[in-house]
């Protein structure tokens, strides 16, 4: 798997998707479990920036040609 800030918003959405089937179908151990949530915090963390990126390239296109 590529570093945390190499991953694209493709990867690192499908990333969470499967924490979020793991959490729906594994018996959660405590440790485990705070391990792969906090996993999950910093995959939606790259997420909202990705998308926070391309809303301001979206912005800014508009904004061009208006």
């Amino acid at each position: 798997m590529a570093t945390k800030k190499e991953l694209s918003f493709q990867q690192a959405f499908a990333e969470l998707e499967k924490l979020t089937e793991w959490f729906e179908t594994e018996e959660v151990n405590l440790d485990e479990g705070l391990k792969k949530y906090e996993q999950g915090l910093e995959l939606a963390e790259i997420c909202k920036k990705k998308l926070a990126e391309v809303e301001n390239k979206v912005f800014k296109l508009k904004k061009k040609f208006e």
